[in-house]
């Protein structure tokens, strides 16, 4: 079945898909060929001979009419679906022909009133469908009346359960279809959250990778007139900062990367004393107990926040923090970043905040930013998987 709202069909879906194939086509064919046994009495009554031949005429006509109006209805959706207009217009013609050929015609013809049912149930709304099939069980016996009250009783009970049979058809099929685009939608949003990761990642990446660049560059620079040597050493160090940066980049798109936060520990000094910043960093953090994602959020946090003090704030001293403490909703572990630059310029959270708060949320950890007194400061919490003392400075 193609969309329906996007096709422009009613709000109730056709039942079952169309054939995409001649296999298909075939069993769909045969299936709906099997209810066909209905016709078989009027089509017996009308070789009988037992009527005029202008009713005879008439009757093959309104049959041929009628199986024209019910297999249009049961076809509809191998292209583009009917619209609600032609439903109900069809079944009004179903509706018609059923009781006057009937009617005129005799007990032999009481089986439309089945295919009426059928049509009514698989391609009305439940709402609809419910007052319909009821309407045409109770139209064929009062019609059954008139030739052979003992046949439409037989058949009444046998109206109402195909009718009403197909309605669950109908409604475990649309359900099927739901689950279907819920299925899609799914994986659509599988892939958005994918992007945003990938996308998180290079801006943690290459904004660390390459403000550090940046800033190695304009130290070769200016020490490349009188410090040849140094400058060197700049230029060596730029090279291996950008074939880190490479490595971490096809890492982050292939989904592997985890940073440790031992060595963003390591390059935070690097990157701090390159840049002319008076850093505190503890040297041999203590992470037992934390999880590998809390580790990586952990990570990731101490990265943003450097790049900014370096890029943004224009601060001399930065002082990094690693303690454990304890708190109401237990054990965490506490990154701390506190400068004593102006926090840059911006009013509002940017994208590198925003990322790791999200980035924070996973791992059940948390995220504070904000001007203090004499500076910036970022802390970063996330839970730890056992109860610790509480590190010094708590």
């Amino acid at each position: 079945m193609t969309e329906d709202r996007e096709a422009g069909a009613p709000e109730h879906a056709p039942v079952g898909w169309p054939p995409r194939n001649r296999r298909e086509l075939t069993v769909k064919v045969l299936w709906i060929g099997v209810w066909l046994v209905f016709l078989s009495s009027p089509i017996h009554d009308l070789v009988n001979g037992d009527h005029t031949t202008g009713a005879t005429v008439a009757g093959s006509l309104g049959l041929a009419a009628f199986v024209a109006a019910y297999l249009s209805l049961v076809f509809r959706n191998m292209g583009r679906p009917f619209s609600a207009r032609i439903v109900v217009t069809l079944i009004a013609v179903l509706g018609i022909l059923a009781p006057v050929l009937a009617y005129t015609l005799g007990s032999a013809w009481l089986g439309l009133f089945i295919y009426l049912s059928v049509a009514c149930g698989a391609t009305l709304p439940l709402r609809a469908a419910y007052g319909a099939i009821p309407a045409s069980a109770v139209t064929m016996y009062l019609v059954g009346l008139h030739s052979d009250e003992q046949e439409a009783r037989n058949l009444l009970l046998l109206t109402l359960l195909i009718g009403f049979a197909m309605t669950g058809v109908g409604q475990l099929v649309r359900t099927t279809i739901e689950l279907r685009k819920a299925r899609a939608t799914v994986a659509q949003l599988a892939a958005n959250e994918e992007r945003l990761r990938l996308a998180r990642d290079l801006h943690d990446l290459l904004g660390h990778s390459l403000s550090l660049i940046t800033l190695k560059s304009e130290l070769a620079g200016r020490m490349l007139p009188d410090h040849p040597d140094k400058a060197a050493q700049q230029v060596a160090d730029i090279e291996q900062v950008s074939r880190q940066a490479l490595v971490d980049v096809r890492e982050a798109v292939t989904g592997y990367r985890r940073p440790r936060l031992a060595e963003e520990l390591a390059g935070t000094q690097v990157a701090l004393t390159a840049a002319g910043v008076a850093a505190e960093v503890p040297a041999e953090p203590d992470l037992a107990g934390i999880p590998e994602e809390a580790e990586s959020a952990l990570a990731w946090a101490l990265r943003e926040a450097v790049t900014n003090v370096v890029r943004h704030s224009g601060a001399d001293k930065c002082v990094v923090q690693l303690l454990r403490r304890q708190t109401l909703d237990g054990p965490v572990l506490e990154l701390s970043v506190e400068d004593n630059g102006s926090g840059g310029s911006g009013t509002g959270p940017g994208n590198g905040l925003t990322g790791l708060t999200e980035r924070l949320e996973k791992a059940d950890g948390t995220l504070e930013a904000g001007r203090v007194k004499h500076g910036f400061r970022l802390v970063a919490r996330v839970p730890t998987a056992t109860s610790v003392d509480v590190g010094s400075g708590a």
